[in-house]
């Protein structure tokens, strides 16, 4: 198996940042997708999703899910790809387009990125901070005859 390169883990960090993003969300911060050719116009399907017990167990079948796929090339040459979850045909086609962009290494693409980056750490955060304020310290008390 070959060895990922620094340009592979951004691509694949990419490609899951737009995966993660809301259709909408997306939507405001990419309203404009470039020209560009289908390579593979979006189309839903279903996936197999797989899990493990305990992280560790064999895998078993957890269901299916539903997911959007689209392929573009950009008049550039550049193709992207996406595979997103849901049937929102739009969001997989812009998806495709960012990728293609951030593959050409056009400058439209990190502020996109970064506004999604900020806001799933702001979502992160916030969900930290609510399961800690649900968090319960257990203590044991030294009883006479236990001793």
């Amino acid at each position: 198996m070959s060895k990922l390169t620094q340009d592979d883990i951004e691509r694949r960090d990419r490609m899951g940042l737009l995966a993660r993003a809301t259709p909408t969300r997306l939507a405001e911060l990419f309203p404009e997708i470039p020209a560009h050719a289908l390579l593979r116009a979006p189309e839903a399907g279903a996936v197999m999703v797989r899990g493990r017990v305990g992280a560790s167990g064999g895998p078993f079948n957890l269901g299916e899910m539903t997911v959007t796929r689209c392929s573009v090339r950009l008049e550039g040459g550049a193709v992207g790809h996406a595979y997103v979850q849901g049937r929102d045909k739009s969001h997989a086609l812009r998806a495709a387009a960012l990728d293609a962009l951030g593959v050409a290494g056009s400058e439209l693409v990190a502020p996109v990125l970064g506004a999604l980056r900020a806001e799933e750490a702001a979502r992160h955060t916030e969900r930290a901070e609510k399961a800690a304020a649900t968090k319960v310290e257990f203590f044991t008390m030294v009883r006479g005859e236990d001793q």
